[in-house]
């Protein structure tokens, strides 16, 4: 849509409020509303003001105002407001200079794409995650200076299997054994159903829902690729229906990738692939079917991965998932069907169109913009200097014997590990400008002093279990 048409929509479906979302640093969608009296045309070149300095990871107090200016393309009605209320996501911009933002996600995310277009290898990257979470009943948590603790439920629980419910009807998931059942053990095919509604109602294409490996309500929706900026809208539009559904159950959502000790974690499985005039440029004639420009992709990604993790891996708790011996792809080597790489090449179809490369390590607490721009970045510095993957691995890893897996790089063990390397490497990242100095450096900076030190500096609950007595 154009403004006007925007305008005409909004009135068609008597919006009565706007709502202005942008994304911080760490990927959590902010907004601030304005009554559609205060609306026009004019607002799509005009923008509108707020503080930047209250936004995480962005202006200092001194040069806070800052601009969000709506994407006419991005308009929908929001499917939870109590009053009809057209959304827009808007690009910052500093209000002086009229410069894009360059700590803006999006504005990473556009970069890439057309970093993309400029390097000649293609003109569309097309994106699909798998991002999968939990749907619980019961989320507190609590840290002080003589406490600390969390504690989560689900009627789905395993551990809940004696509890008196009056009565408890049992059907819940085993560890590890929550993958695709059916009505009951499934108790939340219903509620997906309807996040997977909403989420056509909006425009989002989905290709399938299920339950998941974990007990306690683990869940996962497939979203149809989408070119990379695109995807990163549908990503914050993914998380935000899937919450506020749960929400209006008296359901609570988490994407963190370990909540739960001894179960599966939630990973986002992200999907690549590069095209151009119409043509998929990742279908030919190597290993598993890929080109010779998707083995360079898969080089390039091999490559920076321990980089990459610090933003497609970007908390502390991402790394309780990402521990080796367990089912987490943490050893960095490729395979086709072979789940337990880190990248796969799916072999679901022999359609030239369906070859794409599988990058499993991500999870859902990304902020979707930045890793999907990052891995991009990854697999064009890969085909630019024709990265050579090496050899695959097609065997089971989990069996594999230390000797045998002594030459295969594993992905950090913790998020400082994964910041320092992204320290020594980002020169890839900063192409075109799709990522600036300032960025790397404020993303690792923020990244090191709200959630690295942060952890390392409390004692944990289970030390005390450990040492209380010595």
């Amino acid at each position: 849509m154009n403004p006007k048409e925007v305008i005409d929509y909004a009135k068609q479906n008597g919006a009565k409020m706007v709502d202005l979302r942008f994304c911080d640093f760490p990927g959590l969608w902010q907004n601030f509303s304005v009554p559609m009296s205060e609306f026009d045309e004019d607002a799509f070149e005009d923008g509108f003001g707020f503080d930047g300095s209250s936004i995480r990871g962005w202006m200092p107090i001194n040069a806070s105002d800052m601009l969000v200016v709506p994407d006419p393309t991005t308009a929908v009605m929001d499917p939870f407001a109590q009053v009809p209320t057209l959304t827009l996501i808007g690009n910052i911009m500093d209000p002086v200079t009229r410069e894009k933002f360059s700590r803006d996600p999006r504005y990473i995310a556009q970069k890439a794409e057309e970093y993309l277009n400029f390097s000649g290898l293609g003109d569309t990257s097309f994106i699909g995650p798998e991002a999968e979470f939990f749907i619980l009943d019961d989320v507190r948590f609590d840290s002080g200076p003589n406490h600390s603790f969390y504690h989560l439920d689900s009627v789905e629980g395993i551990w809940n299997s004696g509890r008196e419910e009056n009565p408890n009807l049992g059907y819940k998931p085993r560890h590890k054994e929550g993958y695709v059942p059916v009505r009951p053990m499934d108790s939340y095919q219903d509620m997906r159903t309807e996040m997977v509604q909403l989420m056509e109602q909006i425009g989002i294409r989905v290709e399938c829902e299920h339950h998941e490996v974990a007990t306690a309500g683990q869940g996962e929706i497939d979203m149809r690729f989408s070119p990379l900026v695109d995807m990163g809208d549908r990503l914050m539009w993914f998380k935000y229906i899937i919450k506020n559904v749960a929400r209006n159950h008296d359901k609570t959502v988490t994407f963190m990738p370990k909540p739960i000790f001894e179960d599966n974690g939630s990973g986002m499985h992200i999907h690549l692939s590069l095209w151009k005039d119409g043509n998929p440029m990742f279908a030919g004639d190597r290993y598993a079917g890929l080109s010779d420009m998707a083995m360079h992709a898969l080089g390039g990604i091999l490559k920076h991965s321990r980089a990459l993790c610090a933003i497609t891996n970007p908390t502390t708790n991402s790394y309780k998932r990402l521990v080796p011996g367990y089912e987490a792809p943490v050893n960095l080597a490729y395979s086709s069907r072979n789940r337990s790489a880190a990248l796969r090449i799916p072999m679901f179809s022999t359609n030239p169109k369906a070859k794409r490369l599988e990058v499993r390590y991500p999870d859902p607490s990304c902020n979707g913009y930045m890793a999907f721009s990052a891995i991009l970045m990854a697999a064009v510095d890969g085909i630019e200097n024709r990265i050579d993957p090496g050899e695959p691995l097609d065997k089971d890893i989990y069996s594999l014997s230390p000797e045998e897996l002594k030459d295969v790089p594993s992905t950090p063990a913790s998020l400082e590990e994964a910041l320092d390397e992204l320290e020594k490497d980002h020169d890839f990242l900063l192409k075109g400008d799709v990522f600036t100095e300032d960025v790397i450096t404020s993303w690792i900076e923020y990244k090191r002093e709200n959630e690295v030190d942060p952890i390392r500096l409390r004692p944990h609950p289970y030390e005390f279990m450990l040492y209380y007595d010595i």
